[in-house]
């Protein structure tokens, strides 16, 4: 990893201030249209399909662009990309405010995911520049924290801003914050770059195509029907897409995402665990927030509170549990997190009832949220620690990558499971929906538990060197950054 000035004490602080704060930006924004949706069909029309893609428009540029946003920063430089990601999410954002029909919203939530997709996973390579190796547990901790909150509190910020002031504003909320943080990342960021001298155009073509192939298809499955047309030559061709992908970077010289990560059987079993993490938890938030609304009968701001229990518990928990994963083994960090996650939600699939009382909730997203936060604190470490740090920028992509399109697939999936056994009807009818997708989702919780234990054992950072494992090395030196 090539810098242009070793980084100092002040570097790090400023890079964890400024990297989570966009991150907090981008991922607010996967979920926080959801409650805005009535306000936004009554001022700008459009069917239920037209209004669903306001919310999908993001994601779906979002993942598809992720690895893209990490390659780009190896060749032109991550604090530049980074840059251009906070202007374009800025812009963005305000076009989404100022939108006076339904396309052009759906235009400028699309345009909004590809700076998030800049953005985001050049983040944590700049942090893991920034921070020195003994102190990177409690940053990505933080890190982690700041962006899991977001992510589980974006119904609560949505609720709040459409309930007092205008749907307009959850987008006009982002201008002012994106406007501050241009010039700190030009003057207090540490520019680096990759070890690749060219981009890998067809490589990075193939897998966005791929996954928007796939992505597409998990969309509309709910809208077109599973073995409809659309969604089963969205599933082809993504899949063929991406079968060619992987030929393609097997065989070049410089490859995008190099296929021998994969080898690695810590790099395999924690993506494929984060996968499952956000396939079980966007698709559990975003049924247990209609719960609270539609059968309990609470306001989006009030349904928003009544999860604070669950939402609030990452930026208490998540930096201590990542300055704990700088002393022990990050893995039954993250499978504890992972398993408390499946008990919180297998305990709100058991007491699903209409009658059900609030205080009767408050334990399970207690514990979900404990959860959540001791997965999101060291998750980042054990990714980033098993690559080379040369490649760090393309596994942060891929990582955030599969996650996006695991909670793309969570949405889907459960919804899907919800609609073939409830609906919409009576409170009964919501439940019936309701208990089995909770329950699909507790399942594929309890599953990524199980992928990260099988990771091998990984030492506190503190004692591992910043080279490469053995089992990722290569023939040849390797440029690394300055000591930090």
């Amino acid at each position: 990893m090539l810098t242009d000035r070793p980084p100092t004490k002040a570097t790090a602080v400023w890079t964890l201030v400024i990297t989570s704060i966009a991150g907090f930006m981008a991922a607010l924004d996967n979920l926080i249209v959801i409650t805005a949706i009535p306000d936004i069909g009554e001022d700008l029309g459009g069917g239920i399909e037209e209004l669903e893609w306001t919310v999908n428009a993001y994601t779906l540029s979002f993942a598809v662009l992720l690895m893209l946003g990490a390659a780009l920063g190896d060749r032109f430089g991550r604090r530049r990309v980074f840059g251009v990601g906070i202007a374009l999410f800025t812009a963005s954002s305000a076009g989404a405010a100022l939108s006076s029909d339904i396309g052009l919203l759906i235009a400028a939530r699309a345009a909004q995911g590809v700076g998030a997709a800049l953005l985001m996973p050049l983040s944590l390579t700049l942090l893991t520049a920034a921070v020195p190796a003994e102190r990177r547990g409690m940053a990505y901790g933080i890190w982690g924290a700041v962006n899991g909150l977001a992510v589980a509190s974006g119904p609560l910020i949505g609720g709040a801003v459409v309930e007092h002031i205008s749907w307009q504003w959850i987008f006009w909320l982002n201008v002012p914050i994106g406007i501050a943080l241009l010039p700190l990342a030009r003057l207090r960021l540490v520019e680096s770059r990759g070890p690749a001298d060219r981009l890998d155009v067809v490589g990075t073509v193939l897998a966005s195509l791929g996954l928007l192939g796939i992505t597409f298809a998990l969309i509309q499955g709910n809208i077109d029907g599973w073995t409809s047309a659309p969604v089963l030559a969205g599933f082809g061709l993504g899949a063929a897409l991406l079968v060619a992908f992987v030929r393609w970077e097997l065989h070049t010289d410089a490859p995008m995402l190099p296929m021998r990560l994969f080898r690695s059987r810590a790099f395999s079993t924690v993506n494929a665990a984060g996968l499952l993490m956000y396939l079980g938890m966007f698709g559990s938030i975003f049924l247990l927030t209609q719960f609270l609304q539609l059968v309990q009968g609470y306001s989006p701001l009030e349904a928003g509170v009544r999860m604070l229990p669950w939402t609030a518990m990452p930026m208490i928990i998540a930096p201590l549990a990542g300055a704990l994963s700088d002393r022990i083994d990050g893995r039954l960090i993250v499978a504890t997190g992972l398993a408390l996650m499946a008990v919180g939600i297998g305990w709100q699939a058991a007491i699903a009832e209409p009658g059900l009382s609030y205080a009767a909730q408050v334990a399970p997203f207690a514990i979900s949220g404990v959860g959540m936060a001791l997965f999101f604190a060291p998750v980042s470490a054990l990714v980033m620690n098993s690559v080379r740090p040369a490649e760090q920028g393309i596994a942060s992509g891929a990582s955030n990558a599969l996650r996006e399109i695991g909670g793309t697939l969570g949405v889907a999936l459960l919804a899907s499971v919800f609609s073939a056994r409830g609906g919409y009807g009576a409170p009964r009818e919501f439940t019936d929906g309701l208990t089995p997708a909770l329950w699909v989702g507790g399942g594929a919780l309890a599953l990524a538990a199980v992928l990260v234990l099988l990771a091998p054992r990984q030492r506190p950072a503190g004692s591992v060197a910043e080279g490469p494992a053995p089992a990722l090395a290569e023939p040849g030196p390797a440029r690394h950054s300055a000591p930090v």
